[in-house]
C-alpha cells in the first residue's frame, strides 16, 4: 500500500513524520557509525562510547602510523656512497656517509656508489687519415665524480658515455694513419681519446670521471688481414735492417775515427821528426863547414869515407870496371863484411872499425888489380 493511500499515513519512507520507525525504512547513519565504532572498540579493547574512552583506539592507530612513517624515512648511506635527495621532485641536497632521515612520499633518495670502477667497451671499424679502415677495440674505466649531475643532468649517463667514447675515438683515429693507429701511436690514441672524452662528458654534465682509456686491439679488417700482415712483416724487416745498419755504423765509425786520429798523429810526428832532422842537418853542416875551413883535406877524406860507408852498407856486391883493362872486378862485400864482422866480434870491435877494415881491404884490392893491369900492358 502506498504511504499516501488511505490508512498509510504513518508509513513515511524517510522514517519521519513523528511516527515510530519500522524495518521498512533505510537505516539511520548515526546508528551505523555507532555500530562501527563499537566493533572497533571491541577489536582494540576499548569501552563503549558512553564511558568516555572511545577516542583511545583512534589515537593508537595514529601513533602506530606515525611510527611506521618515521621508520620508513630512515636510511643509511655507506662510506663509498652519496645520496641525492629530491623533495617533491626537485633537487634538495646531497647526503654523505651516515644515518639520515627524509620524509617518505615527500622526498625520494637515490644512492650512488662513488668509488666503484666501472668498465665500458667499444668496438668498430673506423676510417683513418690515409683512407684505410681499421678495427679498433677500446676499454674505458670510469667512476662517478659528481652524484648530482650523474643522477639529474642526463637521463642515461652510461649511454651518453658510450656515445661520447665512440665519437672521441673516431675523431682521434681519423687524424692518424693506419700504421700510426696499429703500431707507432697506440699510446697517443689512448691519451688523446681520454682527453677528448672527458671534455665531452664535462660538456654534457654527466658527472662521470674517466680514469683510464686502453686501446686493447687495433688491426686491419679481416678481408685484408693477409696483405696487411705482409706489409707489417716488411716494415718490421725494414726496422730490423735499419737497426743492424745503425749498429754496424756505431761499430765502424769509432774505429775509423780512431784510425784517422792515429794517422793525423803519425803525420804530426813525421812532420816534427823531419823538421828537427832538417834543423839538425843544418846545424851539422854549419859545424862541418867550420871544420872544412880549418882542414880541407882531412874533412874531404872523412866525407868520402862516410859516403862509401853509407853506400856500401846498403849493398852486398860491387862490380868494378878497371880503367885500362878488360877485366871486371867483383867484390863480395857481404862475405867480406861477414868475415870482418866475425873478427870484430871476436875482438869486440864496433861497427865503424868494421867498415874501416872493409874499406882498407877494398882499397888494397883495387891497388893490386891496378898494378896487375899495368904489368900486363907492359908485357904486351
Amino acid at each position: 500500500m502506498a504511504w499516501n493511500e488511505p490508512g498509510g499515513k504513518d508509513k513515511d519512507p524517510w522514517g519521519g513524520g513523528g511516527g515510530n520507525r519500522n524495518n521498512d525504512g533505510p537505516p539511520d547513519l548515526d546508528e551505523l557509525f555507532r555500530k562501527v565504532q563499537q566493533k572497533l572498540g571491541g577489536l582494540f579493547g576499548g569501552g563503549s562510547p558512553s564511558t568516555g574512552t572511545g577516542n583511545f583506539p583512534w589515537m593508537l592507530v595514529i601513533g602506530v602510523a606515525v611510527l611506521i612513517y618515521a621508520g620508513l624515512g630512515i636510511y643509511q648511506v655507506n662510506a663509498n656512497e652519496q645520496a641525492v635527495v629530491l623533495r617533491l621532485g626537485k633537487y634538495h641536497s646531497t647526503e654523505s656517509a651516515g644515518l639520515h632521515w627524509n620524509p617518505p612520499l615527500i622526498d625520494s633518495v637515490t644512492k650512488v656508489n662513488m668509488t666503484e670502477v666501472r668498465t665500458e667497451r667499444t668496438t668498430g671499424q673506423m676510417l683513418t687519415e690515409d683512407a684505410n679502415i681499421v678495427e679498433v677495440v677500446l676499454t674505458v674505466q670510469w667512476q662517478v665524480g659528481d652524484a648530482e649531475s650523474f643522477v639529474l643532468r642526463v637521463r642515461d649517463p652510461v649511454k651518453s658515455l658510450q656515445e661520447a667514447t665512440d665519437s672521441a675515438l673516431r675523431h682521434v683515429v681519423g687524424s692518424l694513419t693506419l700504421n700510426g693507429v696499429i703500431s707507432q701511436n697506440r699510446t697517443q690514441v689512448s691519451t688523446d681519446t681520454q682527453q677528448r672524452l672527458q671534455e665531452y662528458l664535462d660538456l654534457y654534465q654527466t658527472g662521470i670521471r674517466v680514469d683510464v682509456v686502453n686501446l686493447t686491439d687495433a688491426k686491419a679488417p679481416r678481408e685484408v688481414q693477409d696483405a696487411f700482415d705482409d706489409v707489417t712483416k716488411a716494415r718490421e724487416d725494414e726496422v730490423r735492417l735499419q737497426n743492424e745498419a745503425q749498429a754496424y755504423a756505431n761499430q765502424v765509425i769509432p774505429v775509423a775515427r780512431g784510425q784517422a786520429q792515429r794517422i793525423i798523429e803519425e803525420a804530426e810526428g813525421y812532420k816534427a821528426r823531419v823538421v828537427e832532422s832538417a834543423r839538425g842537418e843544418a846545424v851539422r853542416f854549419e859545424k862541418l863547414l867550420a871544420e872544412y875551413e880549418r882542414a880541407p883535406e882531412v874533412t874531404r877524406e872523412r866525407l868520402y869515407l862516410d859516403a862509401v860507408q853509407e853506400v856500401m852498407s846498403s849493398t852486398s856486391k860491387v862490380m868494378v870496371d878497371v880503367e885500362g883493362g878488360n877485366n871486371m872486378m867483383y867484390l863480395p862485400l857481404d862475405k867480406l863484411a861477414q868475415e870482418s864482422t866475425s873478427k870484430a866480434v871476436q875482438r869486440k870491435d864496433t861497427s865503424p872499425i868494421v867498415i874501416e877494415e872493409v874499406y882498407q881491404r877494398i882499397v888494397e884490392r883495387l891497388r893490386q888489380d891496378a898494378a896487375n893491369g899495368r904489368r900486363s900492358q907492359s908485357v904486351r
